[in-house]
């Protein structure tokens, strides 16, 4: 039975039956494909496609971001897995000339990556196998129960997640892991901060380019100095090892910055998976990050 389906960026492709042959350009795709029992459909990966670790076994086709199109055709999928952010647009243009099905998902929050989720089940013909209705059920009753969370956004632990360093960069409320903390009951210190162009605007050195003169720009990654993360004195300080490694010495580096965090310890080394993966991932990385919140020893709010 033919399925007709619409991707992030608004386009409609029509499977006219459950793909078999998959590339996935995207780590948490890879992921979820084999969370939804069809890992044995992938044939193809990116260089960061690592979980599950039978995946390793699987030819790559480049990089996120410099996919290389000769390869993905070589191994003639019926269906390739992309993202709006992840993926450089050059590749994807290319497939997309040479009539390769390329479908590509964008989620901003939580509940849209599991909404994908179930889109690309029933993409596969799998919505109505009992593993991935379970799947689905555990991950919207998940959702749920965030939903109550969040409705106590005052009263919330601050956190700050840098994403870069040299320049330091961290993210807003526009973005799937900032809907992430908030659904786990973290404060995202940087919510409301968008970024400025040039680099000396952002970091406060001069006036920021006019909005009306910045396009399409993503704003949504503020590069932010050091003071201004004391300024916004966070409760916690979650350091990820993608898509910058941060290590122990960033830890010493934080904590030594007098804000409430470093006086209560709470400066930490996290697995960047839990913050920034959409779809099945996102389900376990809820609960990660809630056992984490129970542990803070009761943090200032400001």
């Amino acid at each position: 039975m033919a399925v007709k389906v619409t991707d992030d960026m608004g386009r409609d492709l029509l499977l006219g039956r459950p793909p078999k042959r998959i590339v996935s350009l995207v780590p948490s795709e890879t992921y979820t494909v084999a969370a939804l029992g069809a890992g044995d459909r992938l044939v193809g990966r990116t260089d960061y496609c690592v979980l599950p670790a039978e995946v390793s076994c699987l030819p790559s086709v480049g990089g996120t971001k410099d996919v290389d199109p000769e390869k993905v055709c070589a191994l003639e999928p019926d269906l390739v897995l992309a993202n709006q952010e992840e993926n450089a647009r050059g590749p994807l243009e290319a497939l997309a000339a040479l009539r390769v099905p390329v479908f590509v998902s964008f989620p901003r929050r939580v509940a849209e990556g599991f909404s994908h989720m179930a889109r690309l089940a029933r993409m596969l013909g799998l919505a109505d196998d009992a593993r991935v209705k379970q799947l689905m059920a555990t991950a919207y009753r998940s959702l749920r129960r965030s939903e109550d969370v969040a409705r106590e956004q005052d009263r919330m632990p601050r956190v700050f997640v840098p994403i870069w360093d040299q320049p330091l960069m961290t993210f807003n409320d526009d973005t799937f892991a900032h809907d992430l903390l908030l659904q786990a009951g973290l404060r995202n210190v940087f919510a409301d901060r968008e970024r400025a162009y040039p680099l000396a605007a952002d970091l406060g050195r001069r006036s920021p380019v006019a909005a009306d003169r910045l396009g399409d720009r993503d704003r949504r990654y503020p590069r932010v100095t050091e003071a201004e993360v004391i300024e916004r004195a966070p409760d916690l300080v979650l350091l990820p090892d993608e898509p910058y490694r941060f290590g122990i010495g960033d830890v010493e580096r934080f904590s030594a910055q007098g804000t409430p965090a470093s006086r209560a310890g709470q400066v930490r080394l996290v697995d960047g998976k839990d913050l920034f993966w959409p779809g099945a991932r996102a389900v376990e990385a809820l609960e990660h990050l809630r056992a984490m919140v129970a542990t803070l020893a009761a943090a200032p709010v400001s």
